[in-house]
C-alpha cells in the first residue's frame, strides 16, 4: 500500500513539474520537435507577450496580396502554446490562391474591405462566402481554400491558426511548380502536356522573381 501512494505521489511531483504558464522562445536555441528552450522567466518582460500586426503588407506582387506571419519566429511568446497567427492584405482583386495548411484549422476576421473566402470538402462540396468587416469564418484543417479581395478597395483581415506551425501547400505551385516531369504531371492530373509546359514555364519565372526579391535591398 506504501509503494502505491509512494508511486501516486511521485506521478503527481512529476506531473505538475512539467506544468507552466508559459515558454517565451529563446530564438537563439535550436529549434526542436518540441519547441524552442525557454527564456528564464526571471528575464521575461510583459512586452514579450506583445506583438503588432497594425502594419499593412505589401501588395505590389504578382498576386496583389500579402501575408504578415505572427509564428514563433516573430512572436517567440507563442512557443508551446500550439497556436499562432498572421495579418492578411489584399489589394484590388488580390488573391490568395488556393491553399492548404496541413497541421492546422484557420480562422479568419475581417477587418476591412470585403473578402470573397471558400473551401472545398474531402467530398469535393464547396462552400463560398462574402466577408464584411466584422464577420469571421472558418477553415477546416488541410483542407483547400482561398481568399480574394472582393471591392475595389484594399482589404485586410487577421487570421489565428490551431497549430504553431500551420504549413502552407499552395496547389498550383504544388503541380506545377514541382521536379515532377511533364509527362508524369500529364499523366496524374489529364491536362494537355502543352497546357503543363506553359504552366510550368510561368511557375518558374514565379520562383524566380521571389528569389530576386528575398536577395534584393
Amino acid at each position: 500500500m506504501l509503494r502505491i501512494i509512494f508511486l501516486l505521489s511521485l506521478l503527481f511531483a512529476l506531473s505538475n513539474a512539467s506544468v507552466q504558464d508559459f515558454c517565451v522562445a529563446n530564438l537563439k536555441r535550436a529549434e526542436t520537435p518540441a519547441g524552442y528552450p525557454c527564456i528564464r522567466p526571471i528575464h521575461v518582460k510583459a512586452s514579450d507577450f506583445v506583438f503588432s500586426l497594425g502594419t499593412p503588407g505589401n501588395t505590389t506582387n504578382i498576386i496583389s496580396a500579402a501575408v504578415t506571419p505572427g509564428f514563433v519566429a516573430q512572436f517567440p511568446a507563442l512557443n508551446g502554446l500550439g497556436i499562432s497567427t498572421a495579418r492578411l492584405d489584399l489589394a484590388p482583386k488580390g488573391v490568395i490562391p488556393m491553399h492548404t495548411h496541413p497541421g492546422a484549422s484557420e480562422v479568419l476576421f475581417v477587418l476591412d474591405g470585403s473578402i470573397t473566402a471558400g473551401f472545398i470538402s474531402s467530398a469535393n462540396s464547396v462552400y463560398v462566402q462574402t466577408l464584411k468587416p466584422g464577420q469571421v469564418m472558418v477553415f477546416p484543417q488541410g483542407l483547400l481554400h482561398f481568399q480574394i479581395n472582393a471591392g475595389k478597395t484594399a482589404a485586410a483581415a487577421f487570421v489565428t491558426f490551431s497549430s504553431a506551425s500551420p504549413g502552407l501547400q499552395i496547389l498550383d505551385f504544388a503541380l506545377f511548380a514541382n521536379s515532377l516531369s511533364t509527362d508524369l504531371v500529364s499523366a496524374t492530373t489529364f491536362l494537355d502536356p502543352k497546357v503543363i509546359k506553359t504552366l510550368k514555364g510561368s511557375h518558374r519565372f514565379i520562383s524566380l522573381a521571389k528569389t530576386k526579391s528575398k536577395h534584393s535591398p
